[in-house]
């Protein structure tokens, strides 16, 4: 039997786990820097991420105190006359700035990271590069002889941007769930996609941890612009540097503002639909896949007029219950109202991918279903440039999809309207709008 296995709860030990060095880059840093922060940006890592640097540094006799902070301050300023420690690490999820208001107002701040003036430099704990998850699986396919197809390893990371609970996770699924410890079995990306849909459903204490962090105002000042792909948000924002620091979001290369990874933007929805889609199922318990199936194809315009309906019944109710129970998400209600609408739907077999980003005044959805893909466009209306705007975008997002047809649902939020302005399809060459 093999004696290594991943590790998702608790602190990694390199006799039991597979596991990469936790200092990859830090080790020169940690000897030349006389007081630093290390930010773990590894949100609810289950001690993945800080615990596995601390236990390291004490067992390496990194010097790593539990003192208040003031005294760390006393210590330093005063180390020409009296001894001090070499370096200290600050390691947590937050970087010291966060404390700031906790010792004194902004007013008397000086302006630095560090309310004590004295951090040299803040670092963050790394996500998986992808040659490294290569390399943690690697790990078990000596131990086992269970091989990765060659394709996996880029597909988690694809889909895990290298977060190593998610990697961890992933794998541990597939090779105890999926495979029952058959390491014969060769783990194939189908396997992978089934993994992560199975580690979503069960939405264990990872992403528990996760979803008490929406329920923050310095966090949903990010999110929610998120979700609706608002045009602007300021990157020098406490709320943004916060929100990126927890590891919810990140910059990507063109400077777009998006999720971490896919997994996350599918938990961040499904965390805040949750209720609303066991809401549907109780409402309409007949909608299911193949009630909208025809000729082999999703009937996308039934489900779609369905859903007009269904906007215009419950749009007021659960706005009002986005802004009371559910964190004050009401601005992105119809955004999730629909999603879960259709979720309920598709979990009979299809399914949703997500792309949600600040700055494309937009949310894309894809709906896949037996190799067909189904774009649709979310949109709220702001002004005569809303429509037109949606058909280019829609129609770039048609081409990535590789499809011929595509659906613009725009939402009219304009008190003043009536019902019957506000509904309405129109056929515009391929691409057919739904007015909501």
């Amino acid at each position: 039997m093999p004696q290594k296995y991943f590790n998702i709860a608790g602190p990694c030990n390199s006799s039991k786990h597979y596991m990469l060095d936790p200092l990859r880059g830090i080790n020169k840093r940690n000897r030349e820097i006389p007081c630093f922060v290390l930010l773990a940006r590894m949100l609810a890592r289950s001690y993945s991420g800080r615990e596995r640097y601390s236990i390291y540094c004490t067992k390496n006799k990194i010097r790593i105190g539990n003192s208040k902070l003031r005294q760390l301050r006393n210590g330093f300023v005063s180390r020409a006359r009296t001894p001090f420690v070499h370096s200290i690490a600050l390691v947590g999820m937050r970087n010291i700035r966060d404390y700031k208001a906790r010792i004194r107002s902004d007013s008397e701040t000086l302006g630095s990271s560090s309310p004590f003036n004295i951090v040299t430099e803040s670092l963050n704990l790394r996500n998986f590069a992808k040659e490294d998850v290569s390399k943690l699986y690697a790990q078990h396919t000596q131990e086992t002889g269970q091989i990765f197809e060659p394709q996996v390893a880029d597909y988690i990371f694809e889909q895990t941007q290298g977060q190593p609970w998610l990697v961890n996770a992933i794998a541990r699924e597939c090779v105890e769930k999926i495979c029952k410890k058959d390491y014969a079995i060769p783990i194939t990306s189908e396997m992978a996609k089934t993994a992560i849909n199975n580690i979503i459903l069960a939405r264990g204490t990872h992403f528990d941890s996760l979803m008490e962090r929406l329920k923050e105002n310095r966090v949903r000042n990010i999110i929610e612009p998120l979700i609706l792909g608002e045009a602007f948000i300021d990157k020098s924002s406490d709320d943004y540097l916060y929100t990126r620091d927890l590891g919810l979001i990140k910059d990507s290369e063109n400077g777009v503002v998006e999720p971490a990874n896919p997994i996350y933007a599918e938990v961040i929805v499904r965390a805040l639909n949750y209720s609303l889609q066991d809401s549907i199922k109780l409402e309409r318990p007949d909608d299911n896949l193949p009630k909208y199936v025809k000729c082999d194809k999703i009937d996308i315009d039934t489900l779609l007029r369905e859903f007009q309906f269904f906007w215009r019944e419950n749009s007021e109710i659960w706005i009002k219950r986005y802004k009371e129970n559910f964190y004050q998400y009401d601005e992105a209600a119809p955004h999730l109202v629909i999603q879960a609408f259709l979720q309920r739907v598709l979990n009979g077999g299809g399914s949703i991918s997500r792309e949600m980003a600040l700055g494309k005044k937009r949310a894309d959805i894809c709906i896949e279903w037996q190799g067909q893909k189904y774009p649709i466009e979310l949109k709220i209306l702001k002004n005569a440039q809303t429509i037109p705007e949606g058909l280019v975008q829609l129609s770039a997002y048609m081409e990535r999809c590789e499809t011929e047809r595509g659906w613009l649902v725009v939402f009219d939020r304009d008190a003043g309207k009536s019902w019957e302005e506000k509904l309405y399809i129109k056929e515009c060459d391929k691409i057919t709008v739904f007015g909501c």
